[in-house]
């Protein structure tokens, strides 16, 4: 049977979380640049999740997931919907565990993230570029192979295994932060962050970076429910996704605070941080940098953490990504 989809998580599971998955994920580290200092006008201490095992911080609530399973359950395999780096970061931590993934991915998704979920060992299933579709599409792999539904964000213990970027971080800079910034699509890190952040640093804000085409997590929160009702529209191929029910109420809880950027400013972030830092992030992964830089009156003087959530970038659009934040 899967887990409530509805269990909400707490510190104690991120801690645990953080001994489970200890042997497989990287510690990725936290890197400075004196010149994004400068034009921040704060102290800004970068998460390398980039660098995690999988090219981004999912694979840390995947290998959570899969290494909580019981044999019985493993044995089913897992399956989950994914536009690109949960997929890969589950078949990759299926494969460390040696049982069978299936993922069910969007038309349109990146193309080097599909290869990617390929090359760890997982079915691909395809479906229409829509949250229902994707959905329907995972039920019916459960109901014919009888796998393990890890949902990309809404998953307890994948929420759990995010968190542990966050605790990670915070331990690495030891204690001495003002704010912690990440980006926000479904809610998985940003909530396993907030987690995290009130459990370690009470006196820290949370802040969300999430892209205009995209802003459902700031209009919820503002609102007070959910807001589902929207059609995405941006680069952000990773933020996408609809803010879920759990992750809602964890960043209700822990009273976070939401950046809203536009595309054109988080690809001149990107370039940014590919020329001054030379490290390859993805467009999701620059929008805490563009957030730092577009709100800059929030962060003067603080001391501040952020998670580059992301690399997986398809190359071949590259020239073509750069010259339309450009335009």
């Amino acid at each position: 049977m899967n887990p409530p989809a509805q269990v909400l998580p707490t510190f104690g599971d991120v801690l645990a979380a953080a001994a489970r998955i200890a042997p497989h994920a990287h510690a990725t580290p936290v890197l400075r640049s004196r010149a994004i200092d400068a034009l921040v006008g704060a102290s800004v201490s970068f998460k390398a999740e980039h660098l995690q095992r999988a090219g981004a911080f999912k694979f840390r609530g995947a290998c959570n997931a899969v290494w909580s399973m019981t044999d019985e359950q493993a044995a089913r395999g897992v399956v989950t919907h994914s536009s690109g780096n949960h997929g890969a970061a589950l078949a990759l931590a299926s494969r460390t565990r040696g049982i069978a993934c299936h993922v069910v991915v969007p038309d349109g998704a990146v193309k080097s993230k599909l290869a990617a979920i390929e090359a760890y060992g997982a079915t691909l299933h395809h479906c229409a570029a829509n949250i229902a579709a994707r959905e329907a599409a995972c039920a019916d792999v459960q109901r014919d192979t009888g796998a393990m539904l890890v949902h990309p964000y809404t998953d307890a213990r994948v929420i759990a295994g995010q968190g542990t970027a966050a605790l990670e971080l915070m331990n690495q800079c030891d204690g001495a932060l003002d704010a912690v910034i990440v980006p926000v699509g479904g809610g998985g890190l940003a909530s396993g962050t907030a987690l995290a952040v009130a459990a370690m640093l009470p006196g820290a804000r949370v802040f969300l970076a999430e892209p205009a085409g995209a802003a459902e997590t700031a209009a919820s929160l503002a609102q007070g429910e959910r807001v589902t009702q929207f059609v995405p529209d941006t680069i952000c191929d990773g933020l996408r996704g609809t803010l879920g029910e759990p992750n809602f109420a964890l960043l209700r809880a822990h009273d976070v605070e939401t950046l809203v950027v536009d595309d054109a400013d988080t690809v001149e972030a990107m370039r940014l941080a590919w020329s001054r830092m030379k490290q390859v992030i993805e467009p999701s992964s620059a929008t805490v940098l563009a957030a730092l830089l577009r709100h800059r009156d929030r962060f003067a003087g603080l001391r501040v953490g952020a998670i580059l959530s992301g690399g997986n970038v398809d190359l071949d659009d590259i020239a073509a990504l750069f010259a339309k934040g450009r335009a």
